[in-house]
């Protein structure tokens, strides 16, 4: 309960304006948002470009997050942040995937890179309330899973490492146990609503079953859930207790409110509090994540 709470904001993602006005897209709109989420206790910021995910060209723009970062990075020095890929898809090679996490890198934008180890089916339920008939696959295979973790080690940055389902984690695990797994990493439990057809559902059993895989991994972990509110479903509280970490923000957000990704922090904050966690700086973020080089040698 002592050791300082790391809050990661999610500024966006699947949520679209007209889901929610104030989900940042736009440079301005990622500053802003991220510099105020700063200032409210998040440490470390994930955002994604207005880019697609899934289909397009299998590559991200490089300078459509390298602009609003540059801008952060002058207000903010210390800022930790993370972007997206595209998911696997026929024809393009992980290099291509992954090329614009390998450039901020070498530009002095990243102290952590991005690992999803592993692939999961996305769907939306139907008017039936059933998963409804599709062929889209969150893609990353093992040859991909490897280059993630490998990039990362030859770039000397952390490990964003997402856990969608535990074979995710048992990837993850193999590498720790083989003394493999480059310094910096962090296990992001990502859980679900009953809406989405992947990742347990967020819940105490499902928080255990995960902490039973890690045994004495001693990886600094936090939750997410997506399609719900992770403070308000009570995943956020029961990380707190047990010394994780957690993330909030307007990508996995889902609920009858419109809240702001500041206000979504402030709620993590103020739980914090009534636990007597404090919570984490960036520096502090960084010495507990063991990140090999922070801050990053970014020239404003």
């Amino acid at each position: 309960m002592h050791v300082p709470l790391i809050i990661e904001a999610s500024l966006n993602g699947a949520t679209s304006k007209a889901t929610n006005p104030n989900v940042p897209y736009t440079d301005q709109e990622i500053v802003a948002d991220a510099l105020s989420c700063m200032n409210a206790g998040a440490a470390l910021i994930h955002n994604h470009t207005d880019e697609p995910v899934f289909g397009g060209c299998g590559a991200m723009d490089y300078e459509r997050y390298a602009r609003p970062w540059r801008e952060l990075l002058k207000e903010r020095p210390d800022a930790i942040l993370t972007p997206t890929m595209p998911v696997g898809q026929e024809g393009v090679p992980v290099a291509t995937r992954y090329s614009h996490v390998e450039r901020m890198a070498e530009e002095g934008l990243l102290a952590q890179g991005l690992c999803d180890p592993g692939t999961f089916n996305l769907s939306m339920l139907d008017q039936e309330g059933l998963f409804a008939p599709t062929d889209m696959l969150y893609r990353n295979d093992m040859h991909d899973s490897r280059y993630y973790v490998e990039a990362c080690g030859r770039l000397n940055i952390g490990l964003s490492i997402s856990i969608f389902e535990p074979s995710f984690l048992k990837f993850v695990l193999a590498y720790h146990r083989a003394g493999k797994l480059p310094p910096g990493g962090l296990i992001k439990f990502y859980f679900a609503s009953d809406e989405l057809p992947f990742g347990m559902p967020p819940s105490i059993a499902s928080l255990e079953a995960y902490l039973g895989m890690l045994g004495d991994c001693d990886l600094p972990w936090l939750v997410s859930s997506f399609g719900d509110d992770c403070v308000r479903c009570g995943i956020a509280e029961e990380a707190i207790i047990r010394g994780g970490h957690v993330q909030v923000g307007l990508e996995p957000y889902a609920g009858p409110r419109q809240p702001s990704n500041v206000e979504l922090v402030e709620e993590v904050v103020a739980l914090a509090k009534q636990f007597g966690r404090p919570i984490a700086t960036p520096a502090q973020a960084a010495a507990i994540l063991e990140l090999p080089t922070y801050p990053v040698p970014f020239a404003a």
